[in-house]
């Protein structure tokens, strides 16, 4: 069997990018069992409640939903258990420092397969208020009735 290559997503969590403003982002491993790793394969995660915290000098991913392993038996792995996420001690030293600040938080953005490894992207992020949330709507919104203006002017010049 030939090793896997590239990045096969597994989850993401869009609620993330709408609750809060992407500050900087990171890819860490992850340290999980066989029968995580197993899950995973079958394509099954949630990242919705999912946050990182460190704690002394390592960084942990909690609340991140994994379910258990159908064929699994015994050694099966709880759903909802804290991973320890593989980083530099420099990019944990910069999160450390930078989640001190008030409205800062770590959450996970994706969880994926590169290469055969699962990896997670973790963004050091602030939370928005409720008018930045109705305010990024807006935006999209526009933007996506100024593309669909534009495409119906282009089918225009095509049939005529």
């Amino acid at each position: 069997m030939a090793k896997e290559t590239g990045r096969k997503m597994i989850a993401q969590n869009k609620k993330a990018r709408h609750d809060y403003h992407i500050l900087d982002t990171y890819e860490a491993g992850l340290v999980l069992t066989g029968t995580e790793v197993k899950s995973l394969r079958l394509g099954r995660a949630s990242l919705v409640d999912g946050f990182a915290q460190l704690e002394g000098d390592e960084a942990w991913l909690y609340n991140v939903h994994i379910p258990e392993y159908t064929q699994g038996t015994w050694t099966n792995h709880s759903a909802r258990r804290k991973r320890k996420m593989l980083l530099h001690r420099a990019e944990i030293d910069k999160l450390e420092q930078k989640s001190q600040e008030s409205g800062h938080t770590v959450v996970p953005l994706a969880l994926y397969f590169k290469d055969g490894r699962v990896k997670v992207e973790i963004a050091l992020a602030k939370g928005k208020k409720e008018y930045d949330k109705r305010q990024t709507l807006r935006e999209k919104q526009d933007r996506r009735e100024a593309d669909r203006a534009m495409s119906a002017v282009r089918r225009k010049q095509r049939g005529a």
